[in-house]
């Protein structure tokens, strides 16, 4: 064999190693891929964790705290994951916002909510449910909330990891009621708070539901059926955008200027008013200028509802920022209250620290697992385009505002979904209508075969039942798992 050849042999062994070598990090890549999420998600816990022993020093009560804090990271994050991508969905599905805007969106106004305006919430999830003076110490108390909390972002955790959509605020609170029950009995649940609480997640998706289908008739009554659809958009659209601002500016100024300045119900409204008066006045040109040049279809409408609905999906993330992080870091609070003070039965105080855990946390669970679930809310459960999206965002904008106004931690999960249902039930019983009004005109025989007639649906049933069993089994299933719990973490000596 010459030397040539030689070299060529050699050649081909070196391109076949190389070629085995380049196939090994594609493979290796390919499979560290999903590790990555996991991996930063863990970094966070451990910083939340190490971030609690630095600001308590030495204390002897040092492990329990930061054991706490890292429960409290857990589920922040599970809760990113999972409520706030059901919130952004309708945006990100109407293609109105691509999903990396939407991430830093969701970032920005869900920080901002969590820390001007998530006090109130909080107390109720840590003193309003179970009623610390039934439990007999302080370390009881302690190993509820610590039960509570791992309770819950364990049954989360599992539940995202199967594909289920429970409630977040669903799981927080039964936690605190199996860990109470078992730690004092019945007597220590506040059944009355209870009631409320579990009235407001009858009524929260129901009115979710009614006022993003009122928001939808209202616009094809003013909008999509009119003549001229582009001159009546210029009108309305101003005006939508206008009520949304001035909703965000009362719920703002109510919730979170009153730390600064005691501002009553009537002067909050009056800035609302205000804000919506300006909002509307500011959208005249803007809306004028968008318009310029559009056909007269409703494709168009699409790119005149693109603003109102990335500034409705902006408030819907300040105004669950403000009310869900309590499903993070109310059992927190309260542990780190009855720790550092020795006192369980006054009103809880939110250290600084506690809410960046809550805020920071919900973030990187949005950018770190939130976009498949973003996909699904927004694609999977009925068609959404940006008109219909801005009747979701803006109804359960305002549902969530007025529930945590009133110190309820009512769930973002259940009105979101409510009002998306809300939309395609609305949009099912439209089409129905105009039918039948065509039918009259032009009658013509029904022969559409029923099964037919059910793949016509414009909401799919299947998620109707999947999400109502969730909703029903988060409770219990979390209940139980705390209970069972406070009953290991007990025997732990104080």
């Amino acid at each position: 064999m010459s030397d040539k050849d030689l070299e060529l042999r050699h050649l081909e062994t070196l391109d076949r190693d190389l070629g085995r070598f380049a196939n090994l990090e594609a493979a290796a890549a390919y499979v560290s891929r999903p590790l990555v999420a996991p991996g930063i998600a863990l970094v966070f816990i451990i910083l939340a964790g190490l971030a609690a022993a630095m600001l308590l020093g030495q204390s002897g009560e040092m492990l329990v705290v930061v054991t706490a804090a890292v429960f409290g990271a857990y589920m922040a994050l599970n809760i990113g994951a999972n409520d706030v991508a059901n919130n952004m969905g309708p945006a990100v599905g109407a293609n109105a916002l691509s999903m990396g805007g939407a991430i830093v969106i969701a970032v920005i106004f869900e920080s901002a909510g969590a820390l001007i305006a998530g006090a109130d919430v909080v107390s109720t999830v840590a003193k309003g449910i179970v009623a610390p003076e039934t439990l007999d110490t302080p370390a009881t108390f302690v190993w509820a909330m610590m039960a509570a909390l791992l309770a819950s972002a364990l049954w989360v955790n599992l539940a995202t990891w199967i594909g289920a959509p429970v409630s977040t605020t669903h799981a927080v609170v039964g936690g605190v009621v199996g860990a109470g029950v078992a730690g004092a009995g019945l007597g220590a649940v506040n059944w009355e708070q209870m009631l409320a609480i579990a009235a407001s997640w009858v009524i929260s998706p129901v009115m979710g539901g009614v006022v993003a289908a009122a928001f939808l008739w209202l616009i094809k009554s003013r909008i999509v059926y009119r003549e001229d659809k582009i001159a009546a958009a210029r009108v309305w659209v101003p005006i939508l955008v206008g009520i949304m601002a001035g909703a965000f500016t009362a719920y703002l100024a109510m919730k979170g200027l009153k730390q600064l300045v005691e501002i009553s119900m009537g002067a909050a409204l009056l800035l609302g008013l205000l804000a919506g008066f300006c909002s509307w006045l500011l959208m005249i040109p803007v809306t004028r200028r968008q318009s310029e040049g559009l056909e007269n279809r409703n494709k168009s409408l699409k790119v005149l509802f693109g603003v109102p609905l990335v500034v409705s999906a902006a408030l819907l993330s300040f105004a669950h920022g403000a009310n869900d992080v309590a499903n993070a870091v109310g059992p927190l609070a309260a542990i780190v209250q009855t720790v550092t003070t020795g006192n369980f039965n006054g009103d809880v105080v939110i250290p600084l620290w506690v809410m960046l855990i809550g805020a920071f946390g919900i973030s990187f669970g949005l950018s770190l697992f939130g976009p498949k679930l973003i996909r699904m809310v927004g694609n999977e459960i009925t068609k959404l385009n940006p008109m219909r999206a801005y009747c979701v965002a803006l109804s359960a904008a305002v549902t969530v505002i007025i529930a945590s106004a009133l110190g309820l931690p009512v769930s973002s999960t259940h009105i979101a979904i409510g009002a998306i249902f809300g939309v395609g039930f609305f949009r099912e019983w439209d089409a129905e209508r105009r039918l039948k009004q065509a039918r009259m005109v032009v009658p013509r025989p029904d022969n559409i075969p029923a099964d037919e007639r059910r793949r016509r649906k414009l909401v799919r049933r299947l998620h109707v039942l999947t999400i109502g069993a969730a909703w029903i089994v988060t409770v219990p299933a979390a209940a139980l798992l705390s209970a069972l719990l406070f009953l290991i973490l007990r025997q732990i000596p104080a």
